[in-house]
């Protein structure tokens, strides 16, 4: 059983190529205004959101709500269907917006990125380098905004892994969605990783400021649920990247 509130439904799935396994965990949340979906997973794995989503008694047509942490390809990648069956509203920072709406080319896709990875990973994102998944942003959010959802969630901005990363706190349940600010890895919470992020210092500045969020659960996109007792290993994170 789930140690998070039952307004929080973790899922997960792995990534659709086999030789370099990517298992994601988009959060569903349950609200009787409408439930919100952060984030989406790669391209071409709607059917099996859809499945997920089934699971807990909730179609695509149902949701509110879609947030996307930020711009990558593994985040963005079913936004496009998601938007289209629901007419959610797709919320994302102004600074990722012009990449999630196709207005420029993803930042981790570029030929240099790409080349370090094992082959059929590489094959898989070479296809969608120059026609990336595009969906229109109908909200900005912003730094310290709060969303009237799930008991009350606290926007918080977390630039480092891409310009315009967002982090997203349940305050009433002290539950922190991190998308890929921090990992979690062989079950301990880590900090950003360097070969996915875009400016490690500021990625560093961010972690601080989660950090001062004291969650007792974190939930991060590569690796899931971390906690509880999730507070004093922020502080830790933070205290050695000093």
């Amino acid at each position: 059983m789930s140690p998070l509130p039952e307004v929080v439904r973790v899922l997960q799935f792995e990534g659709p190529f086999r030789a370099t396994r990517v298992t994601v965990h988009p959060v569903l949340l349950q609200d009787p205004q409408g439930p919100m979906l952060v984030d989406t997973g790669l391209p071409g794995q709607v059917d099996t959101l859809r499945q997920l989503l089934a699971e807990h008694g909730i179609q695509l047509a149902q949701l509110r709500w879609l947030v996307l942490t930020h711009q990558d390809l593994d985040h963005i990648g079913n936004a496009p269907q998601v938007a289209s069956e629901s007419g959610a509203q797709v919320c994302a920072h102004a600074e990722d917006a012009p990449f999630i709406e196709g207005h420029r080319l993803l930042l981790k896709l570029s030929v240099q990125r790409l080349a370090s990875l094992p082959p059929e990973a590489r094959a898989f994102f070479q296809q969608w380098a120059h026609h990336p998944p595009r969906v229109r942003v109908s909200r900005y959010l912003q730094d310290g905004e709060r969303l009237p959802t799930a008991g009350g969630i606290r926007v918080v901005y977390t630039p480092g892994h891409t310009p315009g990363h967002l982090s997203l706190y349940l305050e009433a349940h002290r539950v922190l969605l991190a998308g890929d600010a921090l990992v979690v890895a062989d079950g301990q919470l880590q900090g950003p990783r360097p070969e996915v992020t875009l400016n490690m210092e500021e990625a560093l500045r961010s972690v601080a400021k989660l950090a001062a969020l004291e969650p007792e659960y974190v939930v991060c996109y590569h690796g899931g649920v971390f906690g509880p007792g999730a507070a004093a290993r922020l502080r830790e994170i933070a205290a050695q990247a000093k």
